[in-house]
């Protein structure tokens, strides 16, 4: 794609002048290749004294090129300074929504890896301005594309065939004249499309979110908001940042991998990916991780081959490699995470309010005992009542207390009690170069100590420190590893924590359901079901912290500011806190099924 090529698609566009003075500015384009229209696009935006505050480039590309193809086609850039910011992050190619940042993130790059007929459908985003390839502007595909479009949307197709014009009038949009094989248009439907509940945005113009709850998803919702402009105002019992669950010495981030490459290994995938930019931004440790399988390597291959996963996210590692890898002679093959790693849970937290400092206060020491609705805000009130703040957006992040200021919603969601051990070095001296994870998880050296774990228990709300669990997290230990492990109790010290954790093994991110109000449409999908307004949550955190945080807080982010999503509509279906309320939906629908044909 040629320089002349670009300024067609901003030249047709009316860019720069349509996203002067603006808040967000958002481009789709079908056919990412090099990048040469984003970085012309950005070049454009950099040079333009009166840009839009935040400009989101979102580009489907079905055969991404590899960092090497990406650094020999820049070889010679008529970008030559925003080309290398590219090169420097290009993600593993896998099949993701990448989400990339640039300009201390006033600049963002949303690649969706496939085919184009297979993402647009899963985009959430209100386009303002469309850049299509001429062979992948297909006629069949420009419903789809209103759909995103916002109003006065404009196009630009470098085609003129009758058949794309058409398409595009029955879509809604309205030509323009144009010079040459160039089609451009702008979106002017007859009606105003109807948005689903779950995607509207607040539309307060105060820009101000109350988060209650300071552990990580409390620290990262402040952070995803404070990205898109927002300031909020943090509120914890605690004195402190990640003081409670969030406050473990050590924890592990990471993705998974199994055969069917289903709901959990996408959003895992996407989250981990997300953690290991957040992590090294934080100064953790992003050297690796080995999660351990009874599996031979040959047949972990297989699984990999048929995914078409690449070795820069995850590959398949022999006993013996895994070995070599850990410093550990350990018995079993292991997927290999080399954007896998560890990080201290509260330096993070820390890092996430340090970044938004200047939009983010952090206040301490204050419970809230109940939350309430005064017209269009939401206040906090404490112990006798007194309203300790208000707002029109709120996000209760505080993990299994949320369940508790939402009046116990019917959400399938438990805590499970966890116990680490720790120990000093000289007690364990054979510690990992990188962590291993499996059935439990050891960590390399922290400032001198060991730490493992972790017991299990649901429903266990014991908060002391238990002599059994750290023979379990031992005797789990020695199973990891391979061979035994003995330390003396006196020697181990413990800290217990809560997880809470949703029955299907997934975050809980997104505006809260209204389960009082009356509508006449089925409510079998999560988008549809109607929200309180400005009520958002983040939980179900489980045992994935530190890897799902990062992607949840943007989301989250995404949702309230009405920003594109950096997850796909079917994973943010999969999260959303309605989905419990359509899964009784269809239960109920399938139960009255289920008699009707009985009585027959």
């Amino acid at each position: 794609m040629n320089t002349q090529t670009s300024e067609v698609f901003l030249a047709g566009n009316e860019l720069p002048p349509r996203w002067r003075q603006r808040e967000r500015f958002v481009i789709l384009e079908t056919g990412f290749g090099t990048g040469h229209n984003f970085l012309v696009t950005w070049q454009a935006w950099r040079d333009d004294p009166a840009r839009c505050e935040r400009l989101v480039f979102i580009s489907i590309e079905p055969n991404p090129l590899s960092t090497g193809d990406m650094r020999r086609a820049h070889a010679n850039s008529p970008t030559p300074d925003l080309a290398p910011e590219l090169i420097a992050i290009w993600p593993p190619l896998t099949p993701n929504l990448h989400s990339l940042h640039f300009e201390h993130g006033q600049v963002q790059l949303l690649l969706a890896l496939g085919e184009v007929s297979a993402w647009l459908p899963e985009l959430v985003a209100r386009v303002d301005a469309f850049y299509l390839d001429g062979p992948a502007a297909q006629p069949r595909q420009f419903k789809t594309m209103a759909r995103l479009a916002a109003p006065d949307a404009t196009l630009v197709t470098r085609t003129a065939v009758g058949e794309v014009r058409n398409a595009l009038r029955t879509a809604g949009f309205q030509l323009r004249e144009a010079p040459g094989d160039i089609t451009l248009a702008r979106y002017a439907p007859s009606f105003t499309p109807r948005q689903a509940a779950s995607r509207r945005s607040a539309t307060g113009g105060e820009r101000r979110a109350l988060i209650v709850g300071g552990g990580l998803a409390g620290c990262a919702s402040a952070w995803g908001l404070a990205e898109q402009g927002w300031r909020s105002t943090v509120y914890d019992r605690q004195s402190g940042p990640a003081q409670e669950t969030s406050g473990n010495p050590g924890g592990l981030f990471h993705g998974i991998v199994n055969a069917q490459d289903g709901t959990h290994a996408r959003f895992n995938r996407a989250a981990a990916l997300q953690a290991q930019r957040a992590v090294h931004d934080a100064g953790g440790a992003v050297g690796g991780l080995l999660r351990l399988d009874a599996a031979e390597a040959s047949a972990m291959n297989e699984v990999l081959e048929k995914l078409g996963l690449p070795a820069d996210y995850v590959r398949a590692v022999t006993a013996e490699e895994a070995s070599a890898l850990s410093g550990l002679p350990l018995q079993q093959s292991a997927w290999y995470y080399p954007g896998g790693g560890w990080v201290q849970p509260a330096r993070l937290a820390q890092a996430w309010m340090a970044q938004a400092a200047t939009l983010t206060r952090f206040v301490g020491g204050t419970e809230v005992a109940r939350i309430q609705a005064r017209g269009s805000a939401w206040q906090l009130l404490g112990a006798h009542d007194q309203v300790i703040d208000q707002a029109e957006v709120v996000v209760l992040a505080n993990a299994g207390d949320a369940l508790r200021l939402l009046g116990h919603p019917p959400w399938p969601i438990e805590p499970v009690r966890g116990q680490i051990s720790q120990c000093d070095k000289a007690s364990l001296p054979n510690l990992p170069k990188l962590p291993i994870a499996g059935a439990g998880y050891l960590l390399p050296e922290l400032d001198g100590m060991a730490l493992f774990g972790a017991s299990s228990q649901p429903g266990d709300m014991d908060g002391a420190v238990r002599d059994d669990d750290h023979r379990h997290n031992l005797a789990q230990l020695s199973r990891l590893i391979g061979s035994p492990v003995e330390v003396p109790m006196a020697a181990l010290q413990g800290r217990t924590g809560w997880r809470w954790v949703a029955q299907d093994k997934l975050p809980v991110i997104g505006a809260v359901p209204d389960l009082h109000t009356r509508v006449e449409r089925p409510l079998d999908q999560p988008r549809l079901v109607p929200r309180l307004p400005g009520l958002y949550v983040f939980t179900a955190l489980g045992s994935r912290g530190i890897t799902w945080s990062p992607l949840g807080a943007r989301v989250l982010a995404s949702l309230i500011t009405g920003a594109p999503s950096p997850l796909e509509a079917s994973l943010l279906d999969a999260i959303d806190p309605a989905r419990f309320v359509s899964r009784a939906v269809r239960s109920q629908a399938s139960r009255e099924s289920a008699r009707r044909r009985a009585g027959d």
